[in-house]
């Protein structure tokens, strides 16, 4: 960084800064550690066994050193190339007609309380609307170190159990959607794309976005033939930026493409991934007639069901990427 030529290739500097910034975290935070342990366990030898309040005040900065402590061996976890990139969120509704539409927008919701705990940020780039309530599909980027590190471990397809609000009766429902996460790559991965094996298409935007998002055709539907993929973005006003958003996207998805192929297990991904329907799911949420959160993959539950759709998905997380780290 020294070096005077170091800025006349900005994507590389940009590189170089970003893997500073991650290995310094890996570095530093171990010794800050190792100091706050040091003054703790000084503060300790010099307060008096009476003196409840030191006491109290080095038990409340105990708490709070264990809590760095777990944060930084949760970290060791993300060892993948990709892990600390944002990421590029999907969800779909599933089986389940009008429930399933709700229960998607719910999960929007979750992800994007946790998302602001985490201090991430979420633009959403794609929506479509459920017919009566809730949402059919929408996409957005998580931006953040480490938010597709995070978010990888929701991939898969989510259940939920309830009294449905949009039953008169009053009977209970089982809902599905699914949640698809893919790394947000940057300009220093170089994917060629053709434009030849485009096909590109504009709509007029729908949904929600107020009225100026409608009166022209500004949205933009990119599909890479030779693949199959389509993606799409209509959060912009212009034509030209969700064009360009698409694109990024569309880069993504074939980053991820091949990289799936080169480890000769996109086939597998998508039949574990299954039918959006029952048997498939990764995680069950059930509000009645008793409450609990429990995934499948690691057995984890908990009957704090508020708590996790509010975004208090860290356990879950953490449990998936441990046992993933067993193998």
């Amino acid at each position: 960084m020294a070096q005077a030529a170091f800025w006349q290739d900005k994507a590389e500097a940009n590189k170089v800064i970003a893997e500073l910034k991650l290995n310094k975290s890996f570095i530093d935070g171990p010794s800050q550690i190792e100091k706050e342990a040091s003054d703790i366990e000084e503060l300790l030898e010099a307060v008096e066994a009476e003196d409840e309040g030191s006491l109290k005040e080095i038990r409340v900065d105990l708490k709070a050193l264990k809590k760095r402590i777990d944060a930084l061996e949760f970290k060791t976890l993300l060892k993948d190339d990709d892990d600390p990139r944002g990421a590029i969120l999907s969800i779909n509704a599933g089986a389940g007609g009008t429930e399933s539409c709700d229960w998607a927008a719910m999960l929007s919701r979750m992800y994007s309380k946790w998302a602001q705990v985490k201090g991430f940020q979420i633009e959403r780039i794609d929506f479509l609307p459920g017919e009566e309530a809730g949402i059919k599909n929408i996409t957005s980027i998580v931006r953040g170190e480490y938010a597709y590190g995070y978010l990888k471990a929701e991939e898969g397809v989510h259940r939920l159990v309830r009294i449905s609000p949009f039953d008169s009766n009053k009977r209970r429902h089982t809902s599905f959607a699914s949640v698809d996460v893919i790394p947000q790559i940057d300009d220093s991965i170089q994917i060629n794309v053709n434009p030849a094996d485009l096909r590109i298409d504009t709509f007029r935007a729908g949904g929600c976005g107020g009225q100026h998002v409608n009166v022209t055709d500004s949205a933009v539907r990119i599909t890479h033939v030779p693949s199959g993929i389509v993606v799409q973005c209509q959060n912009e006003r212009s034509q030209h930026k969700n064009k360009s958003m698409a694109m990024k996207v569309l880069r993504a998805r074939l980053y991820e493409h091949e990289r799936k192929k080169k480890e000769k297990s996109i086939g597998e991904r998508y039949e574990q991934k299954g039918d959006i329907a029952w048997g498939n799911q990764i995680r069950s949420y059930v509000l009645h007639p008793y409450q609990m959160v429990k995934d499948h993959r690691t057995d984890l539950e908990t009957s704090g069901t508020t708590a996790v759709l509010d975004g208090d998905i860290d356990g879950f997380i953490e449990a998936y990427l441990k046992k993933a780290a067993r193998g």
